[in-house]
């Protein structure tokens, strides 16, 4: 393959892997909808959980900062299901308009933002358990506390980590 032709081939693809940019669309799509498997399955339970709460007959004798912690808490994890089940409706509805570039780009724009509210709404559970069982301090600590990992290995990290190679490929091209 002459190189002009092999130039053409990869623009906006990746050349060290030996794809086009169709062909890396295809793969970026299809690793996002693996890890979706696994998010939306987590998001599914913290919601159903949250969702029969209010059932418990324990519910009835929380007291308004308990209550409006759990209702945080619901919100939050109700917009991590919608963010992680977007991609998939997004697909269903961009489907064969050949519009795979925005599908991958915004629904990886959207999946982080579930992962925020995920985040948030398992701190917010750790606070409304602990709360419950210890009292507001222990609750408050706990859900401060707990934060740390994933503010680190969800956020921090890989934003750090991002940021290095963007300097790294900004420097060498």
């Amino acid at each position: 393959m002459a190189e002009s032709e092999r130039a053409q081939r990869f623009r906006g693809g990746d050349a060290r892997r030996g794809e086009t940019e169709h062909e890396r669309l295809d793969r970026n799509l299809e690793e996002l909808t693996g890890e979706l498997r696994v998010v939306v399955t987590g998001v599914q339970v913290l919601f159903a959980f949250l969702l029969i709460v209010p059932f418990n007959s324990g519910f009835a004798h929380i007291g308004a900062f308990e209550r409006t912690v759990y209702l945080v808490t619901l919100l939050l994890a109700a917009l991590s299901a919608v963010c992680t089940i977007a991609p998939s409706a997004q697909h269903r509805w961009l489907f064969r308009h050949d519009d795979k570039r925005h599908l991958v780009f915004s629904s990886n724009r959207v999946v982080i933002a579930g992962m925020a509210f995920l985040a948030l709404a398992m701190c917010g559970c750790m606070l409304l358990v602990t709360t419950k069982l210890f009292g507001v301090g222990a609750g408050v600590l706990t859900a401060g506390l707990g934060s740390i990992p994933f503010l680190a290995l969800w956020f921090a990290i890989p934003m750090r980590r991002a940021a290095a190679l963007g300097r790294e490929q900004r420097r060498d091209g």
